[in-house]
């Protein structure tokens, strides 16, 4: 029995360093934790520079391999200090430490996709956590139920534009020709999407006076694509502040809390400040 005791408790303090930030301890493994990330992204940027790769190879290698150990000791931890380990490899941030664990074992069969390290740097939204800015998630938490919630019409609007893509890509092609770049019809929608959504490459460039006058008008569209996605997200942002939790700040009130406890249980967050248990499954968060 007191064995179990001894076990429980040293999971029960492994999970307060690793999972929380309100602790001395929790901090400094998080702020550790931000700065290995960093270093790791750093390493891959300096060794894809061939005069410094060829250099500091092996300690670029080494310091790599160093942080990708240290990355997997930490997320083996992360899963026997929970008593659901399935609940926290599945969910985000646990794909997340996986894919950002992986790369470098991955190397081993493919060449060069060590490279992939630089997903790490989505851990570094845990830096909201760890410096207590959780009250300035609800705007990026409202922008993205806009952006869900204004799916469809997007979907409709962009199925449009591919569909006039095609449309004015075929005429291009009737009326400039293979003499001129537009070699087939494939190529010419190719074309219609570069104007559309920028100025163009170059690549491909109409030579008679109907086809300069087509694209003229292809690239005035262009600017009114542009307008038109935002204006649909603004649109259901704008009625979401409405209906947000506060009136006076438009954050949805459980985003206000600072406290940074996850439930060792089932993983929840967003628990009031002076919360002692989980509000989901009663469990004892200190």
């Amino acid at each position: 029995m007191s064995t179990a005791k001894q076990n429980k408790g040293w999971k029960d303090k492994l999970h307060e360093i690793i999972y929380e930030a309100d602790t001395p301890a929790g901090k400094f493994f998080d702020v550790v934790l931000l700065i290995l990330i960093l270093a790791s992204i750093l390493l891959v940027m300096l060794e894809s520079v061939n005069y410094i790769d060829a250099k500091y190879h092996k300690a670029l290698y080494v310091g790599e391999w160093i942080i990708t150990v240290f990355f997997s000791i930490e997320y083996i931890l992360r899963i026997i200090t929970v008593r659901k380990p399935f609940k926290y490899i599945f969910s985000f941030y646990g794909i997340l430490d996986l894919l950002s664990t992986i790369p470098m074992y991955i190397s081993f069969v493919f060449a060069g996709s060590h490279a992939l390290v630089t997903l790490r740097a989505l851990r570094l939204l845990r830096v909201f956590r760890i410096l207590k800015l959780a009250r300035y998630l609800g705007a990026s938490n409202q922008l993205k139920d806009s952006i869900i919630a204004s799916r469809v019409k997007i979907f409709v609007f962009l199925f449009a534009v591919l569909i006039s893509s095609v449309i004015f890509g075929t005429i291009m092609y009737l009326v400039e020709g293979e003499d001129n770049g537009f070699t087939n019809i494939p190529k010419s929608v190719y074309w219609c999407i570069v104007t559309l959504t920028t100025v163009g490459f170059g690549d491909i460039a109409p030579q008679t006076a109907l086809g300069q006058f087509i694209t003229t008008i292809i690239m005035i569209l262009g600017y009114g694509i542009i307008a038109v996605p935002t204006g649909i997200v603004s649109a259901e942002y704008s009625r979401s502040m409405k209906k947000s939790d506060d009136e006076k700040t438009g954050i949805p009130q459980k985003n206000l809390n600072l406290n940074t406890q996850r439930c060792s249980n089932c993983h929840e967050e967003y628990h009031d400040d002076d919360a002692r248990f989980c509000k989901v499954c009663g469990n004892n968060l200190y």
